[in-house]
């Protein structure tokens, strides 16, 4: 499997830091879709956008990227006054990037167990393993997470090594399986409504999904790393979606 477009997806992002318009090309701004409800589609050049934003020195470091067919899916911090944690997901299509989804969440941490919301693992391994993987994860979110059948979590969760890098969580099953029966209102405080899409590449497997976070519309974008066909480890971020009336685009945020 090439790491052409991983590559090409790295230097995208640094070029926000960097101003450099080079890497900018791998994007189709023809056909450019973009699904951050909060960005103008069309506005003003990539080149331009991120060489204004470079002269205000942001701070950009991709953690971890990995590469599904025609899919890109990096994980990264960003220093833009306020340091948030992010996935970005791009599409492409004749070997340029023509769509991307995103989810940014305010870094916080570490939490409970030291873990910070970017450590750990970052290397894909098992390739040959990935679409077990992704049908594992898939079938996890949605009979765990969706449907709420905590009494599967050991099914598809390691309940001896679990480590998890959410900042209001720690490490093991027991604190998971609190965290998902928690209530508010009589609804589930962590409320998975719809799975939109599940990328893998090796032990890494990322899901998108759609639900409500204290009963307010949310992104939920989930990183799990597999071992011996069990989740080991979990990173995620969660965005509330804005409302329709304040997108800058009409793409979706999904």
């Amino acid at each position: 499997m090439t790491d052409m477009k991983k590559d090409q997806i790295r230097a995208l992002l640094k070029s926000i830091e960097t101003g450099d318009p080079g890497p900018v090309a791998v994007v189709d701004e023809t056909q450019y879709i973009q699904h951050n409800p909060q960005t103008h589609e069309g506005s003003e050049g990539l080149a331009v956008l991120f060489k204004r934003l470079s002269s205000t020195s942001p701070k950009v470091n991709i953690l971890r990227a990995y590469e599904d067919g025609d899919f890109v899916f990096a994980h990264t911090e960003y220093d833009f006054a306020n340091r948030n944690i992010g996935f970005e997901v791009f599409r492409f299509e004749d070997n340029r990037a023509v769509e991307h989804w995103d989810n940014i969440q305010k870094r916080r941490g570490p939490n409970q167990s030291g873990r910070t919301m970017v450590d750990g693992p970052v290397d894909a391994v098992d390739l040959e393993q990935t679409e077990g993987n992704r049908a594992l994860v898939r079938s996890f979110v949605n009979s765990v997470l969706v449907d709420g059948q905590l009494d599967r979590l050991g099914n598809f969760v390691d309940e001896d090594v679990y480590v998890e890098h959410n900042p209001r969580l720690g490490d093991g099953v027991s604190i998971l399986r609190v965290a998902l029966e928690e209530e508010e209102g009589g609804q589930r405080r962590i409320d998975y409504r719809r799975v939109h899409r599940v990328l893998a590449e090796g032990n890494f497997v990322l899901s998108v999904s759609e639900g409500d976070y204290s009963g307010a519309h949310t992104a939920f974008y989930d990183l799990f790393r597999i071992a011996d066909g069990k989740v080991v480890e979990h990173w995620d971020t969660t965005e509330e979606v804005s409302p329709r009336g304040e997108w800058k685009n009409d793409n979706g945020k999904f």
